[in-house]
């Protein structure tokens, strides 16, 4: 591995056991008090995070890994980034939390003006919310609303949250079968076009679906999937589909929510196309940590609801949190004033470079991604496991993915110190050498 310059104490460092005494001491009282289908606690896995600055976290026995998830797509401007947590705690001293769709606050109204301004195309009207399933939740019934169509077209490995209303246009089998007696059939689901299929194939496959059900009011996809293994479509497809959504008369809804502000290098996905959805869902790097989620639309679609009466028709205790919004606000500064987006488009290069080369390790199946978005497929979930495990082991955060588990997915910090991506990348590398060798 090549020598690093940064100080000691902006890269990786293991000082006990993976996991650490107080990890496991903490994984027995979890278990004895969480919901059994929430955290996987096993003897190599997890550590309980303590603190993050940046690309850096460290667990609660002092060790550091290097994230390249920003945790789940979250940590755009890195962990705990200063400029957020300024606005967080000046925000706490005014106004934590406001009355929702009653009493409005002026940091709310703010934030969707912003929203309004970076959106693509005529996307100004704006619902908050606090996670993305309900984000994509809000997109359905607006789809209703303003179609009076109830079905939608949506996609195999398509991940859109798993509140009972987003399991419907959910594609991975895994979590819709055990609740499939509350879930309403309401989506027709076509494979997700990758590499393998043309962009003329799979909007003939749209064709034939829309005419086989003319009840289909929405077509709901994300620009690239991302729990489903990062599967990039072939060009020209979503401009093909907007076309088509078009002469038609379906409203096209793009699940922004981990490809949104600059992860693919634009602020949007959807803009690497040159096509504006209907309705956009964003959340995950929103507000830099804190829950918030959003649905923008066209007002042609949006205002397909009918003002308030004095009470929402879709509305949450927490709908436009003061503090979420401030963080929103100084988070979307923080991107600019880092010219994250500008730094995806220069390294996305080095990091496709870098990981291509996998491509000639035993059991590498796949490589693909897009900006700072990849994923790494191997030959078995087995596999991909055991190099999550033993990256960990190293001092590395990593996340496996894909409807079968086949693949990992690296996500890093839009902001991460070049010397911490390319030592994050070593070990990586370093990892799938080892596994290949087994």
């Amino acid at each position: 591995m090549a020598p690093y310059h940064l100080p000691a104490d902006e890269l990786e460092s293991v000082v006990t056991a993976i996991p650490g005494p107080r990890s496991r001491a903490l994984a027995e009282r979890l278990a004895r008090y969480e919901a059994p289908g929430v955290t996987y606690l096993g003897d190599d896995y997890p550590v309980f995070w303590e603190s993050a600055r940046g690309a850096l976290v460290v667990d609660v026995d002092g060790n550091r890994y290097l994230d390249l998830t920003s945790a789940f797509g979250v940590a755009a401007t890195g962990h705990t980034n200063p400029a957020v947590v300024a606005a967080i705690e000046a925000q706490a001293r005014m106004l934590i939390h406001g009355m929702g769709d009653v009493h409005p606050t002026e940091v709310r109204t703010r934030l969707l003006e912003r929203l309004a301004a970076i959106a693509p195309g005529d996307l100004t009207k704006s619902f908050l919310s606090t996670a993305g399933a309900e984000a994509v939740e809000f997109a359905l019934k607006t789809a209703l609303l303003a179609t009076g169509k109830s079905r939608f077209l949506a996609y195999h490995g398509a991940y859109h949250g798993l509140t009972l209303g987003a399991l419907e246009v959910i594609g991975i089998d895994k979590f819709r079968a055990p609740f499939a007696p509350l879930v309403a059939e309401r989506a027709t689901f076509l494979p997700y076009p990758g590499a393998e299929t043309t962009a003329d194939a799979a909007l003939d496959a749209v064709r034939v679906a829309l005419t086989r059900d003319p009840d289909i009011g929405a077509i709901v996809l994300e620009p690239i999937q991302g729990r489903g293994g990062v599967i990039v479509p072939p060009d020209g497809f979503l401009r093909g589909l907007r076309a088509l959504c078009d002469e038609r008369g379906v409203l096209l809804v793009l699940d922004e929510i981990y490809t949104g502000l600059g992860r693919t290098g634009t602020w949007f996905a959807c803009e690497h196309d040159g096509i504006v959805p209907d309705l956009l869902c964003l959340g995950k790097a929103l507000a830099g940590g804190v829950p918030l989620s959003a649905t923008i639309g066209t007002p042609r679609v949006v205002d397909s609801w009918p003002r308030s009466a004095g009470e929402a028709l879709h509305t949450s205790t927490f709908l436009g949190n003061p503090l979420a919004c401030a963080a929103a606000l100084a988070n979307l500064d923080e991107l600019e004033r880092q010219d994250a987006l500008g730094l995806v488009r220069t390294r996305e290069p080095v990091l496709a470079e870098r990981l291509h080369a996998l491509r000639a390790l035993p059991g590498v199946r796949d490589v693909r991604g897009r900006g700072f978005l990849w994923a790494v497929e191997f030959g078995t979930a087995a596999r991909a496991n055991r190099i999550v495990v033993r990256g960990l082991a190293r001092g590395l955060v990593l996340l496996q993915s894909g409807p079968t588990g086949t693949s990992i997915t690296l996500a890093p910090p839009l902001t991460i110190a070049d010397e911490q991506l390319t030592r994050a990348l070593d070990l990586f590398e370093h990892t799938v050498r080892e596994e290949g060798t087994r």
